[in-house]
């Protein structure tokens, strides 16, 4: 399999942070997307933004593509937005990962190729083990799935699931077979979603 591109998605509205993006807080000295960008940028082909609003805040060297669908209607129409900027550089596969986890796993993409193979149109969510079974886990598979692997021959397929109103990730993945990735570490997915989290991080750091 061809190296995927990626897109970073930072297209959220932080409302547990305050509002804001929270990409651009600091951690340890560096923007929570200078870290993302560190760890993502070695494992893919090219790397894009996806956020809304003024693309002049964010001075990273990253083209920025915003939702093409109105209304924040969450993380896959930042997935569709990266599929659609994958599409014109001729990309076949997309990886995402989320602005505000700067301990994604370095090892990410080979992974979830890994885990895709056999499959026609490779599609994979990234997920780890869970305590317990909870009534959104998969057993005690619990999936993230703002980090995935994605076909970009699926786009217009997402595109219109997403204007019939979609918005829970897994319906569709389920939908196209979709598969997931165990990663043997909890904490390379914790991301930053209040000033608590934020704290959390710098402990870890």
């Amino acid at each position: 399999m061809k190296a995927p591109v990626g897109v970073i998605l930072a297209g959220g509205q932080a409302t547990r942070m305050g509002g804001g993006d929270k990409g651009l807080l600091t951690l340890g000295g560096q923007s929570l997307l200078d870290r993302v960008m560190e760890r993502i940028s070695p494992q893919v082909a090219d790397l894009c933004l996806n956020a809304n609003g003024d693309a002049g805040r964010f001075d990273v060297g990253l083209p920025v593509v915003a939702d093409s669908l109105a209304g924040f209607p969450g993380p896959l129409a930042g997935v569709l937005a990266g599929m659609d900027w994958a599409a014109a550089q001729g990309a076949e596969t997309l990886v995402s990962v989320a602005a505000d986890t700067p301990f994604l796993p370095c090892d990410l993409v080979p992974r979830l190729q890994l885990a895709a193979e056999g499959q026609a149109l490779p599609l994979v969510l990234a997920a780890t083990l869970g305590d317990t079974e909870t009534r959104s886990s998969k057993g005690r598979v619990i999936r993230h799935p703002t980090f995935g692997l994605w076909p970009v021959a699926l786009r217009d397929d997402l595109r219109a699931a997403l204007e019939e109103g979609l918005k829970k990730v897994v319906l569709w993945t389920e939908r196209h077979d979709g598969r997931e990735c165990v990663f043997p570490d909890d904490a390379a997915f914790f991301n930053v979603n209040t000033p608590d989290d934020l704290a959390q991080a710098e402990a870890m750091l």
